[in-house]
């Protein structure tokens, strides 16, 4: 997976001024909109240099004048808008806290149901997003918190339509996902009705989202699986860095940009979607299709190698994220030179390594946006961790996207003796909500 996560694409997070909510903190009342002002007035600056500001729930520092309240860091003070062209969580630069959860629509429940269970989901989304509480029944959880970069994303699964009748609505797209060799899927946690992706830069802020979403479900939905992960926190290295995931590795390096030219092509269905162009319904227009994939890291077996053997199963140095045949001057960013030897004549990239397998131009060009969380869930009934990455890609076409480069890894990763894929899923997410409008209402009151 050493190139198969999100390299921050270098988007900031974006604040804005808020209609005054109550809140209470230790030294007295104080509103959103105060929380907000003397964030983006200070902690801001702060995130630019990479630092962090300790959040202060209550008490004020101990050199600051009575009753001045410490301000909110620019962790806290992110906002990603949700009305949109696309939706949010998706080229959001990774955070450190996420919630997957997939949905089956309750028997009995049909289209009617789905669309005001939609309504009431893209309406709790926008407020919590914005930073302030749930419509119905807020749980307080989030009360003294920012924004913190949250980020609610809606999918629909391949049997959502059958279960609405909206068959002629479903796209070929969203056709099962093959079988792969190194799958052992739990059904019971793959696929679903319904995806929920939540991410945001503070746990309680990602919980208090998903509780207000489980709760929104009432009786049209049930939750089918729910997974969590997490990610380094923002101000936790001294620069911006791509991630490193549970091996240790640098992950993500060749991640598309969106500041290329063929990102959107390759990332999001065409605005103009429709059966006679793209192949994709017009619901489908500025949207995306997400391939989630639970997959287990063998961690203990994976620590067994040394340095040496795990950079060649990668093929990039563990200590910076350069290619193997780059030399000692090398970076993250060095070009990958496939051809190159060592003295005796052999690959300095082995023809196995993971990231040679992965590049899109050993794959006819196919490319996608991988946007995981990692996972810990602690140790299994045989002693071993229960860890990896909830692997999260994009990509306008799954088949040229993940399927091409999967059906890759499965003839040969070097990679492959140390995961395993346990649960699968393939969502159509469509594009972003305008004013007024609901995620998914040009799909179920077009």
């Amino acid at each position: 997976m050493a190139d198969q996560n999100l390299v921050e694409d270098g988007s900031a997070a974006v604040t804005r001024d808020e209609e005054a909510t109550p809140g209470r903190l230790a030294n007295g009342p104080i509103s959103r909109r105060r929380l907000l002002g003397t964030a983006g007035a200070t902690g801001l600056a702060l995130g630019a240099a990479g630092g962090a500001a300790g959040y202060a729930a209550g008490s004020a520092s101990p050199s600051s004048s009575a009753g001045k309240v410490t301000p909110l860091s620019s962790l806290g003070a992110g906002e990603v808008m949700f009305h949109v062209k696309h939706q949010p969580g998706i080229t959001t630069p990774l955070q450190a806290r996420g919630h997957l959860v997939a949905f089956d629509l309750a028997a009995g429940a049909g289209r009617k149901e789905a669309a005001a269970l939609l309504r009431r989901w893209s309406d709790t989304a926008r407020r919590l997003m914005a930073g302030e509480p749930a419509a119905q029944d807020d749980t307080d959880i989030a009360l003294d918190a920012g924004p913190s970069s949250l980020t609610v994303t809606f999918g629909f699964g391949h049997s959502f339509f059958a279960r609405t009748g909206l068959e002629k609505q479903r796209p070929e797209s969203l056709d099962p996902l093959p079988d792969f060799s190194s799958d052992q899927l739990d059904r019971t946690r793959s696929d679903g009705d319904l995806w929920v992706q939540i991410g945001a830069d503070d746990a309680l802020v990602a919980f208090h989202a998903l509780r207000a979403i489980q709760k929104d479900a009432g009786a049209a939905a049930r939750v089918r699986w729910q997974m969590n992960g997490f990610n380094r926190s923002p101000g936790a290295t001294a620069h911006p860095m791509t991630a490193r995931n549970l091996m240790g590795q640098i992950d993500g390096t060749r991640n598309p940009k969106p500041a290329e030219s063929d990102f959107d092509e390759r990332i999001f269905v065409p605005a103009s979607a429709s059966p006679g162009t793209s192949g994709d319904p017009a619901w489908m227009a500025n949207g995306s299709y997400a391939v989630v994939r639970r997959i287990r890291m063998l961690l203990d077996d994976w620590e067994q190698l040394s340095v040496k053997e795990q950079e060649d199963v990668i093929g990039r140095r563990k200590s910076d994220g350069a290619p193997l045949s780059g030399g000692s001057k090398a970076t993250e960013t060095t070009a990958m030179d496939l051809e190159k030897t060592d003295a005796e004549g052999n690959l300095l990239v082995p023809l196995n390594a993971h990231a040679r397998i992965t590049r899109p131009d050993q794959n006819g060009g196919a490319a996608m946006l991988r946007r995981p969380f990692s996972f810990h869930d602690g140790i299994d009934a045989k002693g071993v961790p229960d860890a990896g990455l909830l692997f999260v890609c994009w990509q306008a076409d799954p088949l040229r996207g993940f399927v091409t480069v999967q059906r890759k890894l499965d003839r040969g990763d070097a990679l492959s003796k140390f995961v395993r894929h346990e649960s699968s899923g393939l969502f159509a997410v469509p594009g972003g909500a305008a004013e007024g409008e609901y995620v998914g209402q040009r799909l179920l009151e077009g």
